[in-house]
Parts: C-alpha cells; sequence; structure tokens
C-alpha cells in the first residue's frame, strides 16, 4: 500500500465502525457492478441471499473476513494488496466505537447516528428549540437532559452530558469536523436552566464562533415562514466520496433517515434556504452579544 492510500486507511479507521461499514460496503457494491454479478449470485456464494448482500452494501451489518474474502475472489480481486486493505477495514468495521461505553442510555435509534456524527466531515444543521448538542455547555445540557428525561438519577443525567462532551470532540480535534448551525431566535431566547446557565452558553456560542470550522446563524423572527416546519434538522457529509449524504431527523422518542435521493436533495435545498434567510455569521454574532448584554 503506497503512503498516500495508508494515510487514507488511517482516516477512515478513526472515522468510527459506522462510517467504515458504509465505506466497505460501497466499494463491495462498486466491485459487484463492475463484474457484472447480481446480488442473488454474490449471496449465493457467501452462504446467503441477495438481501444480505443489500444490507452488507449499505453498512447495515458487520462483515465477516471470510464472506469479504470471498466476495473479492468472485468479483476478481486477486492483488494482494487491494485484497488485505479491504479486509483490513472490515475488520476496523467490526470494533466497536467509543460511543459502545454508553450502550445502558443510548437508544437503538440513536446510535447509528453517533458513528455517522463522529465520521462526518461537516455537519449542517437547524434547531428550533435548544442549541445544538454538539454547542451545548455542561450545565446547559444538564437542564436540556433533566427536562426530557425526568425520572433519570443523576448518575445517568452525568452519563449523558459526559456522552454529549465527548462528542463534542469532533470539533477540536486534529482534524474538526465543519459544524454549520442555524439556530431560531426562539433558541436563544428559551432559558433552560434559568438566567446564568443561558448567560454561560450565550457566552459559549460567541466564543466558538471564533473556531474556523465553526459558523453560527441566527434565524429572527423577522424572517417570517421558511421550510423548516416540521423541525430540526441534521445533515451530514463525508469525506469518502462514495457515501451519500445522510438526513437526520430527531423526535422524542425516534428518528427517522430519509435515505431516497428525492428526499436528501429537499432537506439540503431546504438547509441552503435556511441559510439565506437567517443573519449572516457577523450580524448573528453581534445578535449573541447583545442577548448577553441585555438584563
Amino acid at each position: 500500500m503506497d503512503f498516500a492510500a495508508e494515510e487514507q486507511a488511517v482516516g477512515l479507521r478513526r472515522a468510527g465502525p459506522t462510517v467504515l461499514r458504509m465505506v466497505v460496503g460501497a466499494r463491495l457494491r462498486k466491485l459487484r457492478e463492475a463484474s457484472g454479478i447480481s446480488a442473488d449470485q454474490a449471496g449465493y456464494e457467501i452462504r446467503g441471499s441477495a438481501s444480505k448482500i443489500s444490507r452488507m452494501e449499505l453498512g447495515r451489518v458487520g462483515f465477516k473476513e471470510r464472506d469479504v474474502a470471498d466476495l473479492l475472489t468472485l468479483y476478481g480481486v486477486t492483488d494482494p494488496d487491494e485484497r488485505e486493505a479491504l479486509v483490513e477495514l472490515a475488520r476496523a468495521a467490526s470494533v466497536p466505537g467509543w460511543w459502545q461505553r454508553y450502550h445502558d442510555i443510548v437508544p437503538p435509534w440513536f446510535e447509528p447516528y453517533l458513528g455517522l456524527e463522529q465520521g462526518a466531515s461537516v455537519i449542517r444543521c437547524y434547531e428550533v428549540q435548544v442549541v445544538p448538542a454538539l454547542l451545548q455547555t455542561e450545565d446547559y445540557a444538564r437542564a436540556v437532559i433533566r427536562l426530557t428525561h425526568p425520572r433519570a438519577s443523576e448518575e445517568e443525567i452525568e452519563r449523558r452530558v459526559a456522552l454529549r462532551r465527548e462528542r463534542q470532540r469532533i470539533l477540536t480535534r486534529d482534524d474538526p469536523a465543519r459544524l454549520w448551525a442555524v439556530l431560531d431566535e426562539a433558541v436563544l431566547r428559551r432559558p433552560f436552566g434559568g438566567r446564568e446557565v443561558m448567560r454561560d452558553q450565550l457566552r459559549h456560542l460567541i466564543d466558538v464562533c471564533a473556531l474556523r470550522n465553526v459558523t453560527v446563524q441566527v434565524l429572527p423572527f423577522g424572517a417570517g415562514g421558511h421550510g423548516a416546519l416540521g423541525g430540526p434538522i441534521t445533515l451530514l457529509r463525508f469525506e469518502e466520496a462514495d457515501l451519500p449524504d445522510v438526513v437526520y431527523l430527531e423526535q422524542l422518542t425516534t428518528a427517522h433517515y430519509p435515505d431516497r435521493r428525492a428526499d436528501v436533495d429537499h432537506y439540503t435545498d431546504i438547509m441552503n434556504r435556511l441559510v439565506v434567510d437567517a443573519d449572516s455569521p457577523p450580524k448573528s454574532l453581534d445578535t449573541l452579544r447583545r442577548l448577553l448584554a441585555e438584563d
């Protein structure tokens, strides 16, 4: 493996198992299609079915090294370095992500998002109720968590805060994710945790605006109606060219991941219009400072 390929492999492993599964699946799909082999034929080769091949190619299941090796043989991949590189990625995709330590508080519908978030290169979001989790202070996060999990013990609350804090590291690591957040003005006027907690949160938003990889825009009440009337939206983009953008729509007790191309394009268009309708980043920063100065 050459130096560039090795660097890419290291970067992919750092992305975590969720994104790695998607990468391996996408590469297996391209190899299968290039060889003119049907999903039924591929499934038979690994003692499975076409539906198993589909799940593998979408990155929704883990990989057995034997299955990957057999598929590579079927697809005519004989180069030892190419085979080993993909098998190694498949092996890494089976290693649990750090968020597995929080399996007791992470619902099944949220676990895939954590993996996607950690592997994303660009995160675009719109929030109408609360400050995005990646930008929350600990005290603000505690206030939100207590409201959304009223029966949680103090120990559980602190574990949820710790999870949120670990998620935020993607913004300050060596290769930070790019975050572009549009906040409805209501987010800034709803004082979760009381006046002082909210003031600290506003200070934190002002501070993170200084990061080159973070952009915050405020959608003022005066902007009127907009296309995101259904609630918060998150769009995730990945460096790997084979991976499609992911739309994440979170609700109270579940989440939806629209994956039809038309749906992804629709939500991308909505985010683009929100960016246009919202105040510019400099004007939004002025708004944050003005709200902090208010008594």
